[in-house]
């Protein structure tokens, strides 16, 4: 059922299975114990960082459908997207993973955005199964959208670091685990923010939009969710958004809002506003938060995954940085 820009699922979709996967930089941070594989080396053995990211998402993935107790041939697609151009990392995946391929782009809401299409697909009866992920690699992010790491670039406050990592999680029609309740379709929006080294600030305007709409079109109030959580907005863009509610006249508690860029490292690692990529949102909500629903820790979250929809082509054409972000309730 269709209210406003929120689809409502009726069938309340299953996520029968989870996993994050990070690398070693993620595994100092805070959210180390939820993940279910992290590697030691950020090459992960391969001879470029393109296809160290290729590994994390397989990863993610065989290893959500092992929890599954599924066999990849009983999967009948896999919805993935990720930062590097032409969503290579997760195309090259789908040429190891042998299973039906629908790959998306939404920048960093490219996790949400994947688990809403995979559940309204199976909420409609186009599944049974599906498999939805998302990935990013710090390193081979860094060298497409700003410097390579081994130029040494100085970075000011506003910046973020990206996360190597990947998450994966399979949908069901049927089966035990926290349920897709609906999910909020974002527009863009675009205030003209031209800065690469600042995408809260880019992406701030589309998810406060977003989370505003979700709760005009289910006419609920925020208190409904123990958890409402964006996706890499970092310090920076979150404080945007809450000067944004203020003018709105929005109110969002502060016991329940968070973001998980800002969540996923300690306070002792570098990472100027926070933690950003495909694979923060992804790592932390298939990861942390289906953890703690798991363990009955917290019963209604709604994660809003946030992009901001650049390529290395616009930014140097002097295009400003749309935004966009989707919304995903999940409900045990």
């Amino acid at each position: 059922m269709l209210k406003g820009r929120t689809w409502i699922f009726n069938s309340k979709p299953v996520i029968i299975s989870s996993a994050a996967v990070g690398g070693p930089f993620e595994a100092k941070g805070n959210l180390a114990k939820d993940f279910d594989i992290l590697h030691d080396d950020i090459w992960i053995g391969q001879d470029s960082f393109e296809k160290a990211e290729k590994i994390l998402l397989e990863d993610a993935c065989n290893e959500a459908i092992k929890k599954a107790n599924l066999k990849k041939e009983n999967i009948q697609f896999f919805i993935s997207g990720d930062l590097m151009n032409q969503i290579i990392t997760s195309s090259f995946a789908a040429r190891t993973l042998e299973i039906p391929y629908i790959g998306i782009f939404g920048a960093c809401s490219s996790s949400m955005e994947g688990l809403a299409i995979a559940s309204y697909i199976v909420d409609t009866k186009g599944a049974d199964y599906i498999i939805t992920s998302a990935s990013s690699h710090n390193a081979a992010a860094e060298k497409q959208f700003r410097y390579p790491t081994e130029y040494g670039g100085q970075k000011p406050p506003t910046s973020q670091w990206t996360v190597t990592g990947a998450g994966a999680a399979v949908i069901a029609k049927n089966g035990n685990g926290p349920k897709v309740t609906s999910a909020t379709i974002g527009k863009v929006v675009d205030l003209g923010v031209t800065d690469p080294f600042n995408m809260g600030a880019a992406m701030a305007p589309a998810a406060a939009d977003t989370i505003i709409t979700h709760f005009k079109d289910l006419n609920i109030q925020p208190s409904y969710y123990d958890v409402i959580a964006t996706g890499d907005l970092g310090s920076v863009g979150f404080d945007m958004v809450k000067e944004l509610f203020k003018k709105e006249k929005f109110n969002m508690p502060d016991n329940i809002f968070m973001d998980c860029g800002m969540m996923i490292y300690g306070k002792d690692q570098q990472v100027f506003a926070g933690g950003s990529g495909c694979g923060c949102s992804a790592s932390v909500t298939y990861g942390h938060f289906l953890n703690r629903m798991r363990k009955n820790e917290i019963k209604k979250i709604l994660i809003i995954a946030t992009g901001a929809l650049m390529s290395p082509m616009s930014y140097q054409q002097k295009e400003s940085i749309p935004g966009v972000a989707h919304a995903v309730s999940i409900e045990m």
